[in-house]
């Protein structure tokens, strides 16, 4: 497998490389990937579905110049900065055949890590979340096309919790086992750094060849033009 350790220097510019990478998987046919990253400033980013007004607290934002973006997978709001290391990963389907059922493909990634950060931490799986004594540690989505899918999560090591609900209202939708938490009593970190975090990552993938990104230049600009530098896009919903 392929590595990527780069982080752009926006946050609407790494999600466009997110779907830059995955887009060229399909038309390519070109190697599987881990991409690692981390943004230096916080960003609020919603699934492609998400709506503003009932998952992020607006004035908060505007107050304190963090950004409302929007991906293009599916999955609930986050916010990503520092301390929540982000992972990628561009898988083909024809390497697990269980890969094409979405909820064992969640499975399949997801044990991948678990196993990645044993037996230091015991993590369980919780429908796309990852949890620590049961509270979310990694939240994920996915992107999907004909040949290959996108993965990509979030691991939380060194993120402020109050940080959580000063940008984020409570979720329209929450998973059972949250029980109507506040985001302060529902997430928390894992005690490894983040580089830690990522030698386990790109061991257990086994992601040893480096993967050159500037042929795709283009494609992030495109998508930066059509998509991730247009508020029309960010706040259609």
């Amino acid at each position: 497998m392929h590595c990527l350790e780069y982080t752009g220097p926006t946050a609407a510019e790494n999600l466009a490389w997110e779907e830059a990478l995955l887009l060229h998987a399909e038309e390519s046919g070109g190697p599987e990937l881990l991409r690692l990253w981390e943004l230096e400033q916080p960003a609020v980013v919603l699934g492609a579905g998400g709506c503003v007004a009932a998952e992020v607290c607006q004035a908060h934002c505007q107050e304190d110049g963090i950004p409302i973006l929007r991906r293009a997978s599916g999955g609930g709001t986050v916010l990503l900065g520092p301390g929540c290391l982000c992972f990628t990963l561009v898988l083909r389907y024809d390497r697990a055949p269980l890969l094409h059922d979405i909820r064992r493909s969640f499975a399949y990634v997801l044990e991948r890590i678990i196993t990645a950060l044993a037996p230091e931490v015991r993590l369980h799986l919780q429908g796309s979340d990852l949890t620590l004594d049961d509270r979310k540690v990694s939240g994920n989505a996915q992107q999907r096309k004909r040949r290959y899918f996108l993965h990509h999560g979030t691991l939380l090591y060194a993120v402020q919790a109050a940080d959580y609900a000063r940008y984020l209202l409570p979720p329209p939708r929450q998973p059972e086992y949250r029980r109507l938490r506040s985001h302060e009593q529902f997430v928390t970190n894992l005690p490894f750094t983040a580089a830690e975090l990522r030698r386990r990552l790109l061991q257990n993938w086994d992601a040893r060849e480096p993967f050159d990104p500037r042929p795709l230049w283009p494609r992030v600009q495109e998508l930066m033009t059509e998509k991730y530098a247009q508020d029309a896009w960010h706040l259609r919903r």
